[in-house]
């Protein structure tokens, strides 16, 4: 018997049912990265951003079209990390938007949502790449396309075509991107929404497959409130940690938005407002949370309310490590200023460094854990300034927080499109307090790209590439584009891979030394680099980062 249409519930199946089968098959999908380093996450992030969303989802009873739509929308968008997880959120972000109108849908309305889906993604990404997660999804709407003009009427039928042409599409990424096919993969982020398809076709064919919501990240976040026990009770000005889901069924608007923020902060901090068309997530610490809901409630019907007291959580804290308080005064807010800065950093001295050199507010899980972008939302919600400049200092993690800047109403964000750690640290030296955001963001921008970074780590497989065979554990120098050095010993490869980086216009070297690399160590490699090279000055600093032996600048 054919299925020509499908509901919401069903949408809500295959939606859960595809979270699930990525959920279950990331650690393949992270394999599945280029370099062979030990923080590869693209099944990380991807699973991370769609199990965001997956929570809201699994929670609808009996759901409209419109509900589902906007729950898989408004998560994957606010838990979106990594490149390949803020591409995956846009993909649900066009494809629901063409979705939410209908209550029944065809393959006509799948295709037009498919084709609205891949014109979203790429439009998200600035200079997009052919042979990565984008080629994948279009070649599923070209197929989606075909399919609907020949005639086909049967969703699963037409479903099971469109996912066998985006493998076919996946198997050819290869030829398209040198880089997958000198290190023998397929694009990851492809295989990432393959396998998602491949469990929406598993909804469609019958198959119940069980959803839980509890899914930890394994992400350290940066203690703050009630989580840190180094502060007494009498530092928590606002006792209840109060967070809810605005449904909107009155006026709400960008003025309204901030109307409703100023309220807020009349009655509490900590505050994070994101709005999502119709829905907004409201999050703040206050005494009185029944003034926080009373003032939701005239916007619209409230959802997913939690009040914890934080004073009691942080108490019992304290108890189970039988530690001693000490009374301090409250925290005094600090006054709202023309400039603040967000970096994301990856271990504890590399965090203060960035905060001795003007960071307000620091992420942590740059490199082995991507934040995502309702982290940098709640960060910038922590600093009190107009204009808030955010670092990066990833790659990986530029997209998610650009998705920040669309998100935030009452603050201007600018992210310095920093790629590592030590570009943004330069980016941050070269601020200039009495000059415009803009001309500090075409200074900081032009500065940092005049800093070589180098990172050491170990590899977690075999592979080829860049005219070098790496064996799963030798130690590999990596530059800002590719493998420069391998090895068996980690200070000969750092060497080797600094002189790759420095020329003679070098003047200054920079090693950030990581967890398990000792001071010693390090400063004997320095001596060996400036004994090799006397008119280079060298700066050893502890960076306490996890996974990578050392960062390291050439400016």
């Amino acid at each position: 018997m054919s299925m020509k249409t499908i509901d919401a519930v069903m949408v809500q199946k295959c939606f859960l049912s595809g979270a699930k089968r990525i959920e279950a098959n990331k650690e393949y999908i992270n394999e599945l990265n280029v370099f062979p380093v030990p923080d590869g996450d693209t099944g990380t992030n991807m699973s991370l951003t769609i199990m965001s969303a997956a929570k809201d989802v699994s929670t609808l009873q009996n759901p409209t079209m419109e509900q589902v739509c906007k729950a898989i929308s408004g998560g994957s968008l606010r838990g979106a990390r990594g490149n390949s997880g803020v591409i995956l959120s846009q993909l649900f972000r066009g494809f629901t938007k063409e979705l939410k109108e209908y209550t029944g849908v065809s393959v006509s309305v799948l295709a037009s949502a498919l084709e609205r889906a891949v014109e979203t993604a790429y439009k998200a990404v600035m200079k997009p790449k052919e042979g990565t997660i984008l080629t994948v999804a279009r070649g599923g709407a070209e197929r989606a396309r075909q399919l609907a003009e020949e005639g086909e009427e049967d969703i699963l039928v037409f479903a099971e075509e469109v996912v066998a042409h985006m493998k076919e599409v996946l198997d050819i990424t290869p030829e398209l991107l040198p880089v997958l096919k000198e290190a023998g993969v397929v694009d990851s982020g492809g295989q990432g929404l393959v396998t998602v398809m491949e469990g929406v076709l598993d909804a469609l064919n019958g198959k119940e497959v069980e959803f839980t919501s509890a899914v930890s990240d394994g992400v350290q976040r940066q203690a703050t409130g009630a989580a840190n026990d180094s502060i007494s009770t009498a530092d928590i000005k606002f006792g209840y940690c109060t967070e809810f889901i605005i449904m909107v069924e009155q006026h709400y608007d960008m003025d309204e938005e901030l109307k409703f923020k100023s309220y807020l902060e009349s009655i509490g901090d900590s505050i994070v407002v994101v709005s999502d068309e119709d829905i907004v997530k409201v999050h703040v610490h206050t005494n009185d949370p029944g003034l926080a809901i009373q003032k939701a409630l005239t916007y619209g019907s409230l959802t997913k309310m939690k009040i914890d007291n934080m004073r009691e959580e942080h108490n019992e804290r304290v108890i189970q490590g039988a530690g001693l308080m000490t009374e301090e005064k409250p925290a005094v807010p600090a006054p709202r200023k023309p400039f603040g800065f967000v970096a994301v950093s990856i271990g504890n001295g590399l965090n203060d460094i960035f905060k001795g050199i003007g960071a307000d507010y620091i992420i942590e899980g740059g490199q082995t854990m991507n934040p995502s972008t309702e982290d940098m939302l709640n960060a910038i919600a922590q600093v009190n300034a107009d204009t808030i400049f955010i670092l990066p200092n990833n790659s990986n993690i530029i997209l998610a927080a650009e998705q920040a800047v669309n998100l935030t109403k009452d603050k201007e964000v600018v992210v310095i499109p920093s790629k590592t750690v030590p570009q943004g640290i330069t980016a941050m030296i070269n601020y200039m307090p009495d000059k415009s955001a803009e001309e500090n963001k075409k200074r900081m921008t032009e500065e940092m790209q005049n800093v070589k970074t180098g990172q050491v780590t170990y590899a977690v497989r075999d592979t080829s590439m860049d005219d070098k065979v790496i064996k799963a554990g030798d130690i590999m120098g990596i530059g800002d584009k590719t493998i420069l050095s391998v090895g068996s010993d980690i200070s000969e490869v750092t060497f080797a891979l600094l002189e790759a980086l420095l020329d003679e216009d070098s003047e200054l070297v920079s090693l950030y030394y990581g967890q398990e690399t000792t001071e010693e160590d390090a400063n004997a490699l320095a001596d060996k680099l400036m004994d090799a090279y006397p008119d280079v000055d060298v700066e050893v600093h502890p960076g306490g980062q996890p996974i990578y032996y050392y960062v390291l600048s050439v400016e």
